[in-house]
């Protein structure tokens, strides 16, 4: 395979675990490219073509020759120039490593994170939002995201993958569409009669098991274990965490239960007081779940996988 066939395989497997569902998904890419050919020269010099073909701003080809032949790759929750040394410092042993995978994006891929948070829309009108709600109080928080990365110093991961000639992948949201998918498939229609029944099924899943081991275990932040759950909501997807205000939406839906990868801090008091129930899952073995099937797809193809940066590979090849 070569980069650009992992990029694309990598796509079309996000899109299909989408959780606004392919069709929309569709009708995203119809309007972003009805909307580019309206722009005028100038600003279509400085437009991201990979938009046109590709939903997720997140998820990019950061570095190297999209041709170049790949056979064995270094994947990891995050890649900062650290990891990029290590790929350098692994092939001087003789490791032959000819990509690395990050999940978290660094780059243009990190600045362009604010666009993906409108996955989250459709999400909360799915929950019970009004969609015009949704819609407007996300497109503050997409704003407070850009803003909040705008200064960052971004691109060393990327700066140094050109230095040493390391071809680098950034999978965010997609990785999380698969997550996010497998999660809810996981839970399903099950009957769980309190937060800590649903919380010890979620703890047989193979990374979270790693995850306890390490003492990085899912856990009741908001709630306890025997209060019942109402309606369970997975936010496994859609950038990054919404606000205050828009978890104050999901109880007013009547939300009894969110399972998040991570929660911030300062609404933990808000939703104790709205009677949320929150399970945090843990953000390294929630973030591996979308990582393992997506590589296991690659294992399968023939390229071998190499973990490491907070990557707890569990496979489940049949084969």
């Amino acid at each position: 395979m070569t980069l650009q066939d992992l990029y694309e395989l990598a796509i079309e497997m996000g899109t299909n675990s989408d959780p606004r569902g392919k069709e929309t998904v569709k009708k995203h890419l119809i309007k972003t490219n009805e909307n580019y050919k309206k722009l005028k020269d100038n600003d279509k010099k400085y437009f991201d073509k990979e938009n046109l073909t590709n939903p997720y701003s997140d998820s990019r080809i950061l570095n190297g020759d999209p041709k170049k032949n790949i056979k064995k790759v270094l994947a990891g929750i995050d890649a900062e120039a650290s990891e990029v040394l290590l790929v350098d410092r692994l092939n001087q042993k003789g490791q032959k490593i000819d990509a690395l995978i990050s999940h978290h994006p660094s780059g243009h891929a990190l600045a362009g994170l604010h666009e993906v948070i409108d996955i989250q829309v459709d999400m909360f009108a799915k929950a019970g939002v009004p969609e015009n709600v949704a819609h407007a109080l996300f497109d503050i928080r997409k704003a407070i995201v850009q803003r909040k990365i705008k200064p960052a110093n971004h691109s060393r991961a990327i700066d140094a993958a050109k230095l040493l000639d390391i071809p680098l992948l950034a999978l965010h949201t997609v990785w999380d569409n698969l997550g996010n998918k497998f999660l809810n498939e996981y839970i399903g229609n099950k009957k769980y009669d309190s937060v800590g029944e649903l919380l010890d099924h979620i703890n047989e899943i193979p990374e979270f098991v790693e995850a306890i081991k390490g003492k990085a275990a899912p856990s009741v932040v908001v709630g306890s274990r025997n209060r019942r759950t109402g309606r369970i909501i997975v936010g496994f997807t859609g950038g990054t965490n919404p606000s205050k205000e828009l978890y104050i939406q999901l109880a007013k839906a009547g939300v009894g239960t969110l399972v998040e990868m991570h929660l911030p801090e300062d609404v933990i008091d808000d939703l104790n007081k709205l009677h949320i129930n929150v399970i945090d899952a843990g953000h390294m073995a929630a973030d591996s779940i979308g990582a393992n099937l997506y590589l296991d797809e690659l294992e399968k193809k023939g390229i071998e996988v190499v973990p490491c940066s907070g990557l707890i590979r569990i496979k489940r090849n049949k084969s």
